[in-house]
């Protein structure tokens, strides 16, 4: 509209209206006219790289005659510091006159140009609208600045990144800052994040349900023990995302891993290596480099690991005749090898256009060897025993590949992008198993028979997901934003026990044998519309998926098929600002849960014969409705809270199930834990988090989460679940001691809670094979408390920090354990089991480069802005 107006004040100026009409001079006279406005904007950007420059001092000056001093002299006009991207827009300038724009910024050269509109006035016969409105709204294009060396010399800048970064709608986790997981995986990152669940086999839930895993925004096949802690830059924890985010996930949340990418002028990069308590080591590095217009970088890791596990199991037999009683100890060691590498690249085409891509790989193996001794006494009056030996040997190699091409584009209007990018992933596996079981004549222990068998799996899997998204800015307080999305997958594995004859002949039993393969689909496109008035904003989404799955037995040419040709998942969330830095927020999102590959595959895994698992391919995706309200509180110190009432609640659950099972082998009956969809089920709980900072040197970051969930299934002769109230809280502390110490001490205590439903069968963690015998059940059940301490310490030296040495020990007081009890039609069972308790980690990290003089930017700016905002009120 001032546009308009300031093009009307032109036109009535060019047809000479105020002179000749006495209404339009009284109507100048009293300042009614149309004001004759324009508007500037432009671009910062560095000479080199064309990287926009955040918080440069934008100025525009008029010299104009001083009626006081009778002297002309610079008036500031118009002004204001640059966005994150270089960007800036000034408003109310004149249209006529000489302006001059100065621009100023911290490590850079001043810069001056003289500007104007260069409006010219034509004839009232031949005035060009378009023309004059294109005149009155002046582009200045991209302004390159240079680096100023000499003040690059003087300067030192130190800025810090806290452990844990509390948001209304995400919680980001620093894992640079997190000591406990130096030298680890991403299960150990996890180990110390609020929300977050880790079992000592590595299964991660969030919330008591299994999340879906992202690496930078994405999909990947890479499980979580196979991504070293020290190529993560930070975690991401959304417990309930919005209808932009895929909708899968089901009952739980989103964990994106970011991994490192840097993008500073210059080079620089770090070297670490480590070594533990079992005295295997670890290697890495990684590098950046930024010349003009490329960033390149890449990563490397390479670890060796021990594990070593302990349990026994206690078990009453239902299902034998008669009953019986089993007693398990069971031993196990796993070695593991495995290297991470990446690497990519950033392409400012200029600078507007960014081509991105990376790659990244991972290929391991490992041994693991355990023993399980058994004595089972069955129940008859003069009691009789039997004792056995089951050993294993198993070797497993596994590939993964994960690429990702994308582009982004920015358009001249601030806020204004459009990004698309493609993702590929791959997976391999190969795995053998040696399974050796003497039976014995008891109570002498002389052998009295042995069975050997080999179990040989192999697995591969591609996926592809292409995805668009557009952001466009309405208003300063108003945007829409768009996207699709598509998701192929595709699954194939075959598995096979085979008996081993004395010579060593391996002979196939071909019951057991499974050749599955699966392909998956999901299409997708969403809408969101935010808006902010006032104190109060919203946003309003709609996501709609169309998704499919199917399935062949090939050895049987039996095929499964589960298709949703349209499903619509809306999301809303609400906000309000309250006064003293509070903020309340109201969500709800409709999700779905679709069974992975484990929880499908019809293959019936029998190494351990307590504990026969089976996927369902009849499974179907679930679906949850969730609904959460959050309070956040920052105070004057920089304290903050964040309290969240949730409520899940799930139809068709996929939940565990037992049925009886006879074995093809030797005939006898087992117990079968499968899964199947429930009819519904419902959580309900409270979670705060608090960051404080407690004194100078101490920081403390505690969660607290109670909560409560219950199962429902139509079927009589399952055993029903009890209800009861859970809690879990974790403390987390970090002390910055004199002389360059630090100090990391986090701990954590889970009460007595429900299994999760999903069982183990989401696989987020990615437990080594060979590792699981005597694991929990999917009867129905409980895990008992448990509770664990874990302490680093950290000293930093050389210039600027750049080395430091660091020393973490896990499960200081040997507490760290799963308890599970378990009942079903079939038996009462009881697990006990532990692993890797009091390991030390000794880690030697060193960090070099060149210095970035975009770190300048990044000091307090504080003054400068308010100087500016309050000359633009005083226009």
């Amino acid at each position: 509209m001032s546009k308009l107006l300031s093009v009307m004040a032109l036109l009535l100026i060019n047809l000479g209206a105020f002179s000749q009409n006495p209404m339009a001079m009284d109507a100048g006279r009293s300042g009614a006219a149309p004001q004759m406005n324009g508007h500037m904007y432009g671009k910062v950007i560095e000479t080199l790289s064309g990287k926009g420059i955040d918080a440069a001092s934008i100025q525009l000056v008029q010299n104009k005659f001083d009626t006081v001093s009778k002297k002309r002299k610079d008036v500031i006009i118009g002004g204001m510091i640059t966005k994150a991207n270089g960007e800036f827009s000034i408003e109310n300038l004149p249209l006529f006159g000489q302006l001059k724009l100065k621009i100023t910024a911290i490590g850079f050269k001043s810069y001056e140009q003289p500007v104007s509109f260069n409006i010219k006035m034509g004839s009232a016969n031949n005035f060009d609208m378009s023309a004059m409105l294109n005149a009155v709204d002046k582009d200045l294009g991209n302004i390159k600045i240079e680096f100023d060396e000499k003040v690059l010399s003087t300067v030192t800048v130190n800025s810090s990144k806290s452990l844990f970064q509390l948001g209304i709608d995400r919680k980001v986790f620093n894992v640079e800052k997190d000591l406990v997981s130096t030298g680890g995986t991403a299960v150990d990152v996890m180990k110390n994040i609020p929300s977050i669940s880790v079992d000592i086999d590595g299964n991660v839930t969030l919330r008591n349900n299994a999340p879906q895993i992202f690496i930078d925004g994405r999909p990947t096949t890479m499980e979580l023990n196979q991504i070293p802690a020290d190529a993560i830059e930070s975690v991401e924890i959304i417990t309930n995302p919005s209808a932009k985010f895929d909708a899968s996930g089901g009952t739980a949340g989103i964990l994106n891993v970011i991994l490192k990418k840097n993008k500073k002028v210059g080079y620089n990069g770090s070297i670490r290596t480590n070594i533990d308590s079992r005295a295997k080591v670890g290697f890495g590095g990684d590098i950046n480099l930024r010349q003009s217009k490329i960033n390149l970088f890449s990563s490397l890791n390479i670890n060796h690991g021990k594990s070593i596990g302990t349990g026994n199991t206690d078990r009453y037999n239902i299902l034998d005749n008669p009953n019986t009683i089993l007693y398990q100890d069971d031993n196990s060691t796993s070695n593991h090898n495995f290297g991470f590498g990446r690497a990519g690249f950033d392409y400012f085409v200029n600078n507007r256009n960014t081509i991105s891509a990376n790659v990244s790989l991972v290929r391991g193996k490992f041994n693991s060897e355990s023993l399980s001794e058994l004595l089972v006494d069955s129940l008859y009056n003069v009691k009789r025993s039997s004792y056995t030996e089951r050993g294993s040997n198993s070797d497993g190699l596994f590939r993964r590949l994960g690429s990702q091409l994308s582009f982004k584009h920015n358009f001249p209007r601030p806020g204004r992008e459009l990004t698309a990018d493609a993702t590929f992933n791959s997976r391999k596996n190969d795995n053998s198993n040696y399974i050796v079981t003497d039976f014995f004549n008891y109570p002498s222990n002389t052998l009295n028979n042995r069975f050997t068998q080999q179990q040989n799996g192999t697995g591969t899997g591609k996926s592809l997901v292409i995805q668009s998204d557009f952001v466009n800015p309405l208003t300063e307080k108003s945007k829409l934003e768009m996207g699709i999305r598509g998701s192929f997958n595709h699954s194939k594995s075959t598995n096979a026990f085979y008996i081993v004859s004395p010579t060593g002949q391996l002979t196939l039993q071909p019951s057991s044998q499974i050749d599955y393969e699966s392909n998956d689909h999901v299409i997708a496109g969403y809408t969101t519309f935010t808006n902010q008035f006032k104190n109060f904003g919203y946003q309003l989404g709609l996501r709609v998926e169309s998704s499919g799955n199917d399935a062949t037995l090939i050895k049987t040419n039996e095929k499964f098929k589960n298709d949703f040709p349209v499903s619509f998942f809306p999301s809303v969330f609400l906000s309000y600002k309250m006064k003293n830095d509070q903020d309340l927020q109201l969500n709800f999102s409709r999700r779905i849960g679709r069974p992975n590959f484990f929880q499908l595959s019809p293959y019936t895994d029998s190494s351990d014969f307590l504990n026969l698992s089976k996927g369902n391919p009849g499974l179907k995706p679930e679906f949850t409705n969730s609904a959460e309200f959050s309070y956040q509180k920052v105070f004057e110190s920089k304290d903050n809270i964040l309290a969240t009432v949730y409520f899940k609640n799930t139809n068709d659950l996929i939940t565990r199930f037992q049925e009886k099972y006879i074995s093809p082998v030797n005939g006898k009956e087992y117990v079968l834990n499968t899964y199947i969809n429930a009819n519904s089920s419902y959580v309900t709980g409270l979670e705060a988090t608090m960051k404080n900072k407690i004194t100078k040197i101490w920081e403390l970051t505690s969660n607290l989460n109670l909560y409560t969930s219950k199962i429902k299934i139509d079927d009589p002769t399952q055993p029903k679940q009890d209800q009861f109230l859970s809690w879990y809280g974790k403390l987390n502390n970090t002390f910055k001691l004199p002389k360059n110490f630090t100090i990391q001490l986090s701990g954590e205590y889970q009460s007595k809670t429900i299994l999760p439903p999903g069982g183990s069968g989401s696989r987020i963690g990615g437990g080594f094979m060979g590792m699981g015998f005597g694991s929990p059940t999917s009867a129905q059940g409980y895990v008992r408390p448990n509770y664990f301490v874990d302490a680093a310490f950290k000293y930093e030296f050389l210039k600027t920090k750049a080395a430091s040495i660091s020393l973490n020990i896990n499960d200081i007081f040997r507490t760290r354990r799963t308890y599970v009890h378990s009942e079903s039609l079939y038996f009462v069972q009881d697990v006990f089991r532990r692993r890797d308790p009091q390991v030390l980690r000794l880690n030697f990290n060193w960090r070099f480069g060149k210095f970035d003089p975009n770190l300048f930017k990044r000091k307090n700016l504080k003054g400068e802005r308010e100087n500016m905002n309050n000359m633009d009120m005083n226009q």
